[in-house]
């Protein structure tokens, strides 16, 4: 009963719940940036505290009892769906026959791992691999369902690529151009407070002190948020460094650079209109400035990339727990309220797919099937489970009905 209760819910009484990809530029080998020696991560951490003080929204505080009325309502409603992601974690599907996905299936994708079973051998290089006498999901898309069911299928292969190299802990790294590896750890030196970013030249309690609100800055800056938020692939400032697999360890053993991390990911939450709600869970909702914050978002869509990075850079540095909150958010919004419009392609292209958690990953996808207007040209999901999720749907609602 409790499953069939929550599935319903799933099914016919969306949840409240408050794109691109960045493409890697070549990056330039002649900056000269001299870094600082590094102390023991025990030093640096006794010596700096434990971090940066809480910070909450300054923002909009003279509500009317109505608006709070509604806040408080949202956070109720967010506490509900952390209920629900719990619920289908203990009830997720487990690998087996009913996700086996042959390659004739009309939306089958041979970039995305996240319909393999455990059985099958994963596509870690990223290359597609089609049957024999296979035909496109492109041509059968052209055949069924026309020119924009094609279209969007093609923008999700070809993000679906970059996702799964992500996602795979990037197995051609070792092909990619070593040309920032070196012992300087100036990753690790950022988020430890120890060193300023290039070019800004602000230090991590800069951005968390002075540049927290500072939202006609935030949109301009394109340099501070490979600092920020580093991942193990370039993006357009080439005087930030890639992360290496040692930084990689060493931040996600530094409570001081995990705590910093956490900070900046408030800062960026903010100027999108979110509110972190709970630290160790990563449940959301909408800050108290959200309107004016989504409407920034719709009309300055290359945040689209700075949030792809986010999402990625919590799945490697320490917070993988954080990416479903903030993709659930995102597809609540789009799908559900329809407040981000111009994000949609975004969200399904990309958000959704950096979610390192298979079973997160599957959820999220039924979440959006459900909720999408148009099925017949959701591309991003196996025909074969499509129809599956329908009948269930149906099914759960003659029951209820």
């Amino acid at each position: 009963m409790r499953r069939l209760c929550s599935l319903i819910v799933n099914a016919l009484i969306p949840i409240r719940w408050r794109s691109n990809c960045e493409s890697p530029e070549e990056p330039e080998t002649n900056s000269e940036v001299n870094f600082p020696a590094i102390s023991s991560l025990k030093d640096v951490e006794q010596s700096c505290g434990k971090g940066p003080p809480k910070r909450a929204a300054d923002y909009n505080r003279d509500l009317t009892p109505k608006e709070r009325q509604g806040c408080d309502r949202s956070v109720g409603e967010s506490e509900e769906v952390v209920a629900q992601l719990t619920e289908d974690e203990d009830e997720s599907e487990e690998d087996g026959g009913e996700f086996r996905v042959d390659s004739s299936d009309e939306f089958y994708c041979g970039y995305d791992s996240t319909w393999e079973t455990e059985d099958q051998e994963p596509r870690c290089s990223g290359t597609r691999r089609p049957a024999a006498g296979h035909v496109s999901p492109e041509a059968r898309c052209a055949v069924r369902r026309g020119a924009n069911c094609t279209y969007k299928f093609r923008s999700f292969e070809n993000a679906a690529k970059d996702m799964q190299n992500y996602r795979h802990d990037y197995p051609s790294l070792s092909k990619m151009s070593r040309w920032n590896e070196s012992d300087d750890q100036p990753n690790l030196k950022f988020h430890l407070g120890l060193m300023p970013s290039v070019p800004d030249d602000a230090f991590i309690k800069d951005f968390h002190n002075d540049w927290y609100g500072d939202y006609n800055r935030l949109e301009s800056g394109h340099s501070y948020i490979q600092w920020l938020f580093p991942l193990q692939e370039p993006g357009v400032n080439y005087q930030a460094r890639t992360l290496t697999k040692d930084e990689i360890k060493d931040i996600c053993q530094s409570s001081l650079a995990l705590s910093n991390l956490l900070e900046s990911y408030k800062l960026m939450l903010d100027f999108y209109g979110i509110e972190l709600l709970n630290e160790q869970t990563g449940q959301l909702t909408r800050a108290l400035n959200w309107k004016a914050r989504f409407n920034n978002l719709n009309s300055h869509t290359h945040n689209n990339l700075r949030i792809t990075r986010i999402l990625k850079c919590l799945g490697t540095l320490g917070y993988p727990h954080y990416q479903a909150h903030l993709v659930r958010f995102f597809l609540e919004e789009t799908l559900v309220n329809r407040e981000l419009p111009q994000i949609k392609d975004s969200v399904l292209n990309y958000f959704v797919f950096a979610v390192l958690d298979k079973r997160h990953r599957r959820s999220l996808i039924k979440f959006a099937y459900l909720n999408y207007d148009g099925k017949d040209e959701f591309v991003w999901c196996p025909k074969k489970i499509q129809m599956m999720w329908s009948r269930e749907s149906a099914s759960l609602q003659k029951a209820y009905l």
